[in-house]
């Protein structure tokens, strides 16, 4: 006999556990947390609100939405793409088709980047930083904030990706020490930089079928596909960042797994030296390669 999941007259808590069993028999893995999602963002409430409002009944217009989010998330479409959000450093921000969703794993990035700035000393200085591929603007933003002196510029070859970051800058308050550049990587600027920072497209591209349906038909593939290799990205950068950082600037690469020596090679032809060493992830996976240019 067929299971009725429809949330027809259900309370908000019923209609929240029926929905987290819908999610887990379709195959979804954080059914639980998906469905508070989902339901508190249908109704506009947070954890505490839907604790308060248990006992409410959803109206047909709710029951109606949550039906179609419960299906497409079951299709594989991410809950930050459903939402049109997503938290990253603590900070919300809005998304798009043309950006990718922020992972907790690109927080090393910021990590990385606050932690150099702090052993320099320099947390308080005027410090000049670029995004490679800005995206959303999570990285850049998140550095900002930690860092209260500092400016910066976001490059993206895609306006839309930008369009989406400027909209972040301007609601987190942000907009007055930031601008934005539409580019490809670095080909628009002009130096020197302090710090220059990119999560850039790595996966090769013959490996992109292969990835998660959540990545593979949600995320933009230009922000995913690194060429044969996965290191087209990480080849232009390194040229042209060595050309624009200033003396004893900093280079803080995204990588992918098994990439580190590789880019550390391409870093080094453009006399880049590694600078510490590389920074894992949450799941323990080096995520993060800093490397330092020579005072001339």
């Amino acid at each position: 006999m067929a299971v009725d999941f429809s949330h027809a007259g259900r309370t908000v808590e019923a209609a929240r556990r029926a929905l987290a069993a819908r999610l887990r028999n379709g195959g979804v893995d954080s059914p639980e947390l998906d469905a508070r999602l989902l339901i508190g963002a249908v109704l506009g409430l947070d954890l505490t609100g839907l604790i308060a409002q248990a006992a409410r009944r959803l109206t047909a217009d709710e029951q109606m939405r949550l039906d179609r989010w419960a299906a497409r998330r079951i299709a594989g479409e991410p809950v930050a793409r459903l939402l049109g959000r997503k938290e990253f450093w603590g900070l919300d921000f809005a998304l798009s088709p043309a950006t990718l969703v922020p992972r907790p794993d690109t927080e090393t990035i910021v990590e990385a980047a606050r932690d150099i700035v702090r052993a320099d000393g320099r947390q308080d200085d005027a410090l000049r930083i670029v995004d490679i591929g800005t995206g959303s603007g999570a990285i850049l933003l998140a550095l900002l904030r930690e860092l209260p002196r500092a400016t910066g510029v976001g490059t993206d070859i895609s306006l839309d990706a930008l369009r989406t970051a400027r909209d972040n800058a301007v609601r987190l308050g942000l907009s007055g020490r930031i601008a934005f550049v539409a580019g490809d990587y670095l080909a628009a600027l002009a130096g020197p930089f302090d710090l220059i920072i990119s999560n850039p497209p790595y996966i090769p591209s013959g490996d992109i079928a292969a990835l998660a349906v959540e990545v593979r038909e949600h995320d933009p593939r230009r922000a995913l596909d690194g060429g044969g290799d996965g290191l087209d990205a990480y080849r232009t950068i390194a040229r042209q960042a060595a050309g624009l950082l200033a003396d004893g600037g900093t280079l803080i690469l995204e990588i992918g797994q098994h990439q580190g020596d590789d880019v550390t090679r391409l870093a080094d032809a453009a006399g880049l030296a590694p600078h510490g060493r590389p920074r894992a992830d949450l799941g323990g996976v080096p995520r993060a390669l800093a490397f330092r240019r020579s005072p001339r």
